[in-house]
Order: C-alpha cells, then structure tokens, then sequence
C-alpha cells in the first residue's frame, strides 16, 4: 500500500468516527426537532383547514339567511341569523345581529330593530367604528319615529368635523329637528352638509334642497 492510499484510509476512518461522535451527541436531538417542525407544520395546515371550515360554515350559513331576508322570508330569515349569531365563527356573529336588526326593520318592527342596534353600540368588546354605524342605523330609524332628542342622543358626537360619519350624522339630526320645528338647527346643519367638499355629492344635493326649503318657507329663523 503506498502512503497516499494509507493516508486516506486514515482520513476516512477518523472522518467517520467523527461523524459517528457527532450523530452520537447529537443525533438523537436533531431527529426529534425534526419530528416537531413535521408535526408543527401539520399543526398549521390543520388549524388552517379547520379554520377555513368553520369561516366557510359560516359564510354559507348567512348567505342563505340573506337569501330568505330577500325572499321576504322575514321569520325564517331572523331563526337563521339568531342561530348564527349564537354559533357563528369570526365576525359573523355581528354581522348577524346587524342584519337581524335590518330585517326586524323591514318588517316594521322598528322598536325592535332600534334596540338591537343600540345593542350593538354598547357593546365595548365591538370595534368602534362598527358601534358607530350601529348608532348611525338606529339613529336614522328614529328620524320617523322618534324624537329630536332620541336622534340626537345616538348621532350628536357623530357630527364632528373629523368624523367620517359626520355627513348622515348631521343630515338624520337635521331632518329630526325640521321634523320637530328646530329649523334654525336644521338650517345649520344641513348648511354644514352643503359646504363641506368632502360629503358625498348626493347628501349635498339633498342638504341644499333642506336649505332652500326652509328659507323659502319663511321659517329659517
């Protein structure tokens, strides 16, 4: 045997008893990390699945409660939201109880409807801004059939310059004071809504009809 081939017979003997060290110490540990990254994964492509599911339940569940809302199956409709509302996943719970409050509306049931959206604005665990909407919805029910102060007790901190509901804000709150008699308070408003280059084009409309209706009226003072 010559020198190199006996070399290399030495390195490879010790190239393997290192390696025969080293799955020794540490073999054993990376086998089992990766036994918990392939268990992890399948975790997670679990979790996703039954996520998934669970959305998708829900999302089929209140489609077809729109779809019985539409048909005029008003009843059907409320038994299948409220269920959702009890079992639902994700947000639609609070989109249940949102369209339950709609179709409890549509039917006429407007004192029903008014409670269940104030339901939902005084509930601190719901994102502010879907607690607004709420005090939004239930302040335009209240434009026909309540008072000024009802209307103005859900929709006055909504008319704020810097609220992105301040246009339907003011425009309930001032068809709730014309309605009422306040026209110097309507005029107001509906002055706010006609001046402001942010509100949409349709509520500036409407807002300078009011205007020019109460003064011509005779009543803006």
């Amino acid at each position: 045997m010559s020198d190199d081939s006996f070399i290399r017979e030495v390195n490879e003997e010790i190239r393997r008893e290192q390696a025969q060290a080293l799955w020794d110490r540490f073999g054993p540990a990376l086998l089992g990390l990766a036994i918990l990254i392939v268990l992890g994964t399948a975790a997670v492509v679990g979790y996703r699945y039954w996520d998934e599911s669970r959305a998708n339940r829900s999302g089929d569940a209140f489609s077809q409660a729109l779809k019985l809302a539409n048909d005029g199956k008003s009843d059907e409709a409320l038994t299948a939201l409220d269920q959702l509302r009890k079992d639902g996943y994700g947000a639609y719970p609070l989109l249940a109880r949102m369209r339950a409050a709609t179709v409890k509306a549509d039917k006429g049931d407007v004192a029903a409807a008014v409670k269940d959206f104030d339901d939902v604005a005084a509930d601190n665990a719901i994102p502010q801004g879907i607690r607004d909407m709420a005090r939004l919805r239930a302040a335009l029910l209240l434009v026909d059939s309540g008072s000024f102060a009802d209307v103005s007790s859900r929709v006055e901190a909504l008319t704020a310059d810097t609220n992105t509901l301040r246009h339907t804000a003011r425009e309930a709150l001032g068809l709730a004071a014309w309605k009422e008699g306040k026209t110097a308070d309507a005029l107001k408003l509906f002055d706010q809504i006609a001046s402001d280059d942010g509100a949409p084009r349709n509520a500036r409309q409407r807002a300078t009809l009011m205007s020019e209706l109460i003064r011509g009226s005779g009543n803006a003072s």
